[in-house]
């Protein structure tokens, strides 16, 4: 048996009602903070679950890559979801340097303020 979400369209309040399937739309409804019948069945958010290919071909098309060298935020944050999206975790150093990037620093100035960054002494790895 589940609950169903509803809006009272008298006090704008949110709720939960729980009831089986064979009440439902035969039961009435009413807000338990004003009484009202006025209420309003919400839907709930709607997730799709996905492969991971499907998640990562978001990321094949290179027209989503475009000025990106010009923007390290959207840099940033464009590598912050590839990472979420193939579920490993990249290490301190990947997160030190998307931070970076997020707060506006450029790929030069982060090579600059850590120099020994990766094993081959650089960016390269990581942007």
């Amino acid at each position: 048996m589940p609950f169903y979400p509803y809006r009272c369209l008298s006090c704008r309040k949110r709720f939960e009602i729980f009831m089986s399937y064979q009440e439902y739309g035969s039961k009435p409804v009413h807000c338990p903070h004003c009484a009202s019948d006025q209420v309003q069945r919400r839907i709930n958010r709607v997730r799709v679950a996905r492969s991971e290919g499907s998640r990562l071909d978001d990321f094949s098309d290179p027209s989503g890559l475009e000025g990106m060298e010009d923007d390290p935020r959207a840099m940033g944050k464009m590598l912050r979801k590839m990472s979420r999206e193939a579920g490993e975790d990249m290490g301190p150093e990947f997160d030190e340097v998307i931070g970076r990037l997020e707060s506006g620093q450029s790929p030069e100035e982060i090579e600059q303020a850590i120099p020994d960054l990766g094993d081959s002494g650089g960016m390269g790895d990581l942007v």
